[in-house]
């Protein structure tokens, strides 16, 4: 049984790490999450063209500081590895202040937090820091020495990410992507390759339907790499998610795929509808509001998956999206900033993503001539033991719903959309009709999940 300290435990162990889009960290970080599933790691070379991209040189980082006159380390990356500009050169020199301060970078709207900076593709160096520690160092004047220290290289070497396929009895595949290339920080998106490795090994004990592809991969570079690589399996992508920023306190939100009606888009919907309508179904305490946002090709790896030439069915799921909560890409995304409660949350709601997605069937009545007799059959007596139906009583209009649009073209999520009765209800609803033999299931190729 996955339980809450398992998500949050699996963060912890990883915080401390300075990711990037390559290097050692990265690797190491694929290679934890190997120990809970089988993810196969693979190794893009540098210099590979992917698309209009080419797989940049490898970074890795073992140490940096700014120290003053006296020697003292007044800037250490070893403190908090954000301190260092992600994909800085070596460097290794002393330097005016006034020449300093055009290597770094700081908030001054949050004077005690550490900014996250990037530069992979434009070779330069320069240092994070807080506000406050940026007026420390300007009083000291212009023309004050500092000793700089960068000790990385960037040298050719490889991209990597990791891949794990569970299969299904079709070959039809949903997509679960996130990316590991963050160093230091939590709800952006250790939460999302937390939420996402142990959906996985929920998964694999499940014999589902459809094929689920799981990515743990740098951002960007590595979605654009998968698709380079791997375009003779995009055809079997019928749906897919991006997870991140999952742990924060904020409502879940959706953002659609560019496609707008995918069977991804639809099932997201509904499950957070259905989880507004009844949240004691599902028994979640914090998941009263949703947002469903429209496509834009802004953002994370959807915008990849999405984009003109591809235009796989994949959206994006968080809590708070990524740039909308002030402690996106500082040192305040940190563990406090997330919570256990928040990040099981997001959990369970991807499983029942999952059961609505197994247990969306297209049926067929095999009485095709008017409205069935119910009443002989004993579907107007009280039900027990169905779950989510108030005081047991199983309304006889599911049946007629289900059975009136069982054409063999209608799947249950349309059903329940026109009906406005919770998925879950239906699906019970359907059992019972099948178990009655007055349906049957189009094309099922599988028992459905729980």
């Amino acid at each position: 049984m996955i339980k809450s300290d398992t998500l949050y435990n699996f963060i912890e162990d990883l915080f401390p790490k300075c990711r990037s889009i390559t290097g050692k960290n990265t690797l190491e970080t694929l290679e934890y999450i190997k120990k809970i599933v089988p993810i196969n790691i693979k190794s893009v070379e540098t210099g590979t063209k992917v698309f209009d991209w080419e797989v940049p040189e490898e970074w890795n980082i073992s140490d940096a500081y700014i120290s003053n006159s006296n020697g003292d380390k007044i800037i250490d990356f070893k403190n908090n590895n954000l301190h260092v500009l992600n994909y800085s050169q070596p460097v290794d020199t002393k330097i005016s202040f006034k020449e300093l301060k055009k290597h770094l970078y700081y908030i001054s709207e949050f004077p005690d937090w550490i900014p996250y900076r990037t530069s992979y593709y434009n070779k330069k160096w320069g240092f994070c820091l807080s506000y406050n520690q940026y007026k420390k160092m300007e009083k000291n004047g212009d023309d004050y020495i500092y000793n700089v220290k960068i000790d990385s290289s960037l040298k050719n070497g490889n991209l990597n990410y990791g891949e794990f396929l569970i299969k299904g009895k079709s070959s039809e595949e949903i997509l679960f992507s996130t990316y590991i290339c963050h160093p230091s920080m939590c709800n952006d998106n250790l939460t999302g390759v937390s939420v996402t490795t142990y959906l996985a090994k929920y998964l694999q004990k499940i014999n589902t339907q459809y094929s689920y592809r799981f990515l743990f991969i740098p951002e960007t570079i590595g979605s654009i790499t998968w698709l380079s690589l791997n375009r003779d399996k995009l055809d079997n992508i019928k749906g897919g998610i991006v997870n991140t920023c999952m742990g924060d306190n904020g409502k879940i939100q959706y953002k659609k795929s560019r496609i707008g009606n995918s069977l991804i888009d639809r099932i997201v919907s509904k499950v957070l509808k259905d989880t507004k309508n009844n949240s004691n179904v599902f028994n979640y305490d914090n998941l009263q509001d949703y947002k469903i946002r429209e496509f834009a090709p802004v953002g994370s790896d959807e915008r990849q998956y999405c984009s003109q030439g591809i235009n796989l069915p994949v959206g994006c799921l968080t809590r708070t999206p990524y740039g909308e909560f002030d402690e996106y890409h500082t040192s305040a995304d940190n563990l406090k900033f997330i919570s256990k409660e928040h990040l099981f949350d997001s959990y369970k709601f991807l499983k029942k993503c999952i059961f609505y997605l197994e247990n969306n069937k297209i049926c067929r009545n095999l009485y095709t001539m008017c409205e069935l007799n119910l009443g002989k059959r004993g579907l107007y007596t009280q039900v027990g033991g169905v779950a989510g139906l108030k005081g047991n009583e199983f309304n006889p209009l599911i049946f007629k719903w289900i059975l009136n649009y069982s054409d063999g073209k209608t799947d249950l999520l349309t059903i329940s959309d026109k009906s406005n009765l919770d998925f879950l209800d239906i699906v019970n609803a359907y059992k019972m009709l099948l178990e009655k033999k007055l349906i049957n299931v189009v094309g099922d190729k599988t028992n459905a999940t729980n």
